[in-house]
């Protein structure tokens, strides 16, 4: 019967689509020895270096997305870009890979999966928000990096347009958008 350490862990994945990380379960005081241990008691999955899922949760369509935030060590990634404009419903875009946003400063020091895009930036706390609790930026801050991305302008204009209409963006916001971006 699994104990106390299993129950913890399990709470976490509660949290996170079945996810945890080493760096979360050493935050609550259990080692990541005991993480091997519950793998190999069969009740966690080692999903990457130091990502676990637990077996007992059951999956989810977004599973994959609260994975890309939590795959780099040391910090929690952000959805962003073509991937946070999927999430928000805006425009018609599907990103092959996954958008992450990593703080600039964040080095990783094992290969990116091929499935992830790695973006290095500094984002605002003001520009974070969260899609059913994984971290994703706002639907301005995603439609900018989109078009910084080079994503085509009838794409940015859908976007820009869709969360008007969703109620995802202001206005004023919206105009801003097109100026900024579009020039209109």
């Amino acid at each position: 019967m699994p104990g106390s350490v299993y129950d913890a862990i399990f709470e976490l994945g509660v949290d996170n689509y079945g996810f945890v990380s080493q760096g979360q379960a050493r935050e609550i005081g259990i080692p990541a020895q005991r993480l091997v241990v519950l793998e190999d008691r069969g009740l966690l999955e080692r999903r990457r270096h130091g990502l676990y899922r637990v077996i007992a949760l059951p999956v989810s369509p977004l599973d994959s997305y609260m994975e890309a935030t939590l795959w780099p060590v040391g910090v929690q990634g952000v959805l962003s870009d073509e991937t946070a404009l999927e999430l928000h419903g805006l425009s018609d875009v599907s990103p092959a890979k996954i958008h992450i946003t990593v703080p600039r400063r964040h080095r990783t020091r094992r290969s990116v999966p091929s499935q992830y895009v790695i973006h290095r930036r500094d984002l605002d706390p003001s520009d974070v928000t969260s899609h059913e609790g994984i971290p994703i930026v706002t639907t301005a801050r995603a439609i900018r990096d989109a078009h910084a991305g080079h994503l085509g302008p009838a794409l940015i204009r859908q976007a820009i347009d869709d969360g008007e209409r969703l109620g995802k963006l202001s206005q004023a916001i919206a105009d801003e958008l097109r100026e900024e971006l579009l020039g209109e």
